[in-house]
Order: structure tokens, then C-alpha cells, then sequence
């Protein structure tokens, strides 16, 4: 009998940089892994395990985000799963902003496109992938890496690469307890003012350069008065750091729906970014400021048979 050991890597992103809600996002160097070995004789059905951060809040049952995903894209090119063991070792935290669910519907869609072997194009792939995540910005630049924007058209979801300076990088402030995304949606308002929506499409047009390399526009493309003052209105201690940080020049933003923070810089400036980021939640309980490179390749999978 022939054992198919399938390896997955999927990196965590950070969305909406500030103003481009539910449109941008960027790809951290920070990774979940899943390993699918079939063929094995003692296998019946399937069974999974999971390591790592806080791995014992997940299920393993064919309710896993995961398991989840992989059974959608068999479904969705009409060919079964066959019985497999499942490992998986999460290497970031889970509802803390930095695409955990993202990163499971990626695993389990490329551990099944790589098990299957279907004729699926990764347009096909994002579009799946939308469908069991919500929306597209954080599985964008999950799939490819780097710094992504994403638009609806014609009910198709379209995804444009943006460039990246090759001296941009990034301090996490990880946030001690989670918030679910759907939470933190019942959190903004049904309609905003015009002139923060036009201030909002302002900052955002600049962040296309600001990430190419204009490390000058970083700091204004990253402002945001649209979802984050909603968001953090119940979170103190986030929205002190957030100020702070900006307050003091540091293009500070709250990654995807939060509650953590996200600063990016140059690569030289991380250790000033970083104490800076310490200072910013010395007071506040269980944060952990870490810096973190940018992903600038997207999950990756391979196979391997014997």
C-alpha cells in the first residue's frame, strides 16, 4: 500500500493595514503547519491531532476549520477524501488579529488540492477560500505572500499583489486575550459620516507606495478613522498603545480585527520599534511585543510518496 504524506505551510497575515477595510492585507513571517499522511494500514477513519499555541482550544472533529475546508474543495471537484491522520502544530495564537482561521481554511484546501490532485487553479482556490472564510483579506496574502488588496466584481473576487520594500518589516503587539471576528464586526457602526469615509479612501490610496518603499508615508497611510475608533472604544489598553505609538511616530495599527496591534518599519528601526511597543504596554496585563518579518512567499505545499 502506498503512504501520500502531504506537508502544508501557511503564514499568519495581518489585515486591513489601517484604512483599506475588508481590502488589504500582508503576510507575517509566522507559520501553522499541517502534515496528512494516507495509505497507512492501521488508518480508518480520519483522525487528527494538534500542537502548539494554544492547541487545546481547537476541536478535532470534522467541525476543525481545517477539516472543514478540506472536505469543501472534495466536494467542490466531486472526489472523496480518503481516511488520513492529521497533524498539525499552530505556531501563532488564536482571534488575537493574526488570520488564525485564514491560515486553517488555506491548510486544509491546499492539503486537499495536493492529496486530490484536481485541475484547480488557485483563482478557484481564493474563491473557495472566501466562501468558507467571509472575505478575502487575510486569505489573499495567505495564499501568496506579501501585501495584498482584494475587491469584489461581478460576484468574483479579484486579488492584486502589491509591491513590498525589500527594508519593511514589522513589531506584533500581541494582545493577551482573544476577540472573535464576529464580535468585533457587531462592534462598527451600520453607517459612518462622508467625511471619514473620504478621509478614509484618502489614507488608503497612500499605502501602495508607503509599503513599496516610501517609508515617509507610512505613518498616514496606516491612520484610520473608520473602524478602529469603534473597535477600540471597549479596549483601553489597546487604544493607549495605539496612540502612544503613533503619537510618537510609529506607524501603529490594529491587526485585522484586533484586539493586538501591528507597527511596521524598517528593518533598522525594529529594536527602537520594539522598545517603543514595551513602553506602550508596560502597564497593560499579559501583552507580548515580538518583532516579526514580513511573509514574502505564501503557504506553501508538498508531497511526498513512498
Amino acid at each position: 500500500m502506498t503512504t501520500t504524506i502531504v506537508r502544508v505551510a501557511a503564514p499568519a497575515t495581518t489585515a486591513n493595514l489601517g484604512p483599506a477595510f475588508d481590502a488589504a492585507g500582508l503576510a507575517l513571517d509566522w507559520w501553522d503547519t499541517i502534515e496528512v499522511r494516507t495509505g497507512e494500514p492501521d488508518l480508518g477513519d480520519t483522525t487528527m491531532q494538534i500542537a502548539g499555541a494554544e492547541a487545546e482550544l481547537l476541536p478535532t472533529g470534522p467541525g476543525n476549520l481545517i477539516r472543514r475546508a478540506m472536505t469543501a474543495l472534495a466536494n467542490h471537484i466531486g472526489e472523496p477524501l480518503p481516511p488520513a491522520h492529521l497533524t498539525v502544530v499552530k505556531g501563532f495564537p488564536l482571534g488575537r488579529g493574526f488570520g488564525s482561521s485564514a491560515a486553517a481554511v488555506v491548510l486544509g484546501l491546499l492539503a486537499a488540492r495536493a492529496l486530490l490532485r484536481p485541475e484547480l487553479p488557485d483563482a478557484a482556490v481564493l474563491e473557495l477560500a472566501t466562501e468558507l472564510e467571509g472575505h478575502p483579506d487575510n486569505v489573499a496574502p495567505c495564499l501568496v505572500g506579501g501585501a495584498t488588496l482584494c475587491w469584489l466584481e461581478a460576484g468574483q473576487v479579484h486579488m492584486a499583489e502589491l509591491p513590498l520594500g525589500d527594508e519593511l518589516s514589522a513589531v506584533a503587539l500581541v494582545a493577551a486575550r482573544p476577540l472573535s471576528t464576529e464580535t468585533a464586526r457587531k462592534l462598527l457602526p451600520p453607517q459612518v459620516p462622508f467625511e471619514l469615509a473620504a478621509a478614509t479612501a484618502g489614507r488608503a490610496a497612500l499605502l501602495a507606495p508607503a509599503l513599496a518603499g516610501a517609508d515617509e508615508l507610512l505613518l498616514p497611510a496606516t491612520e484610520d478613522v473608520l473602524h478602529q475608533p469603534s473597535r477600540l472604544a471597549l479596549d483601553e489598553e489597546g487604544a493607549a498603545a495605539l496612540e502612544a505609538l503613533r503619537a510618537d511616530g510609529h506607524a501603529a495599527f490594529l491587526s485585522g480585527a484586533g484586539p493586538s496591534l501591528l507597527v511596521l518599519c524598517r528593518e533598522d528601526q525594529v529594536d527602537a520599534v520594539q522598545s517603543a511597543a514595551e513602553r506602550a504596554v508596560a502597564g497593560a496585563d499579559g501583552w507580548l511585543v515580538r518583532p516579526v518579518e514580513l511573509a514574502r512567499s505564501g503557504a506553501l505545499a508538498s508531497v511526498h510518496s513512498s
